[in-house]
């Protein structure tokens, strides 16, 4: 890793097949069980698809990059100072029919501003893969409810 940049890496293991967490992550209607309040569409290759959280009155445009189906997820999105930043999913079929996701998001400058992205975003991930675990896993929206300290009352 070059000491000027920072990049995120987060990874979980989703005890499901690929092919159900591959479906959790593209698919728009299962994605608002654990993830976003509203999406413009699947996510696939060359679309680009628009993404609401619950708890911020803010669009996010999703630019996807690559699909490799049951295998990557791949786009960029706008990050700090309206740098476009890749964040790439890669998912693993392991043992006992589970799956491994690894998830990076790259790259923004070692300074103050950076360092604020690391922390935020980091934090995103994993409570992604949480999220993500408990619903595809359990059927449990984690999520609801759980940023409403943010919302103005």
């Amino acid at each position: 890793m070059n000491p000027e940049t920072l990049e995120i890496k987060v990874a979980l293991q989703i005890l499901k097949p690929v092919h159900e967490v591959f479906e959790a992550i593209v698919d728009p209607h299962k994605m608002k069980n654990y993830f976003i309040s509203e999406s413009t569409g699947r996510m696939e290759k060359g679309k680009t698809v628009v993404w609401k959280f619950p708890e911020f009155d803010i669009k996010f445009p999703v630019q996807v990059v690559q699909i490799e189906e049951y295998n990557l997820i791949s786009y960029t999105w706008e990050g700090p100072d309206k740098k476009d930043l890749l964040v790439e999913i890669k998912l693993d079929s392991i043992k006992n029919n589970s799956t491994l996701v690894s998830i990076s998001e790259k790259s923004m400058r070692n300074d103050e501003t950076g360092i604020n992205w690391l922390k935020n975003n980091t934090e995103g991930w994993a409570n992604f893969l949480a999220c993500l675990k408990a619903y595809v896993e359990y059927g449990i929206n984690l999520r609801k409810g759980g940023f409403d300290f943010l919302m103005k009352k």
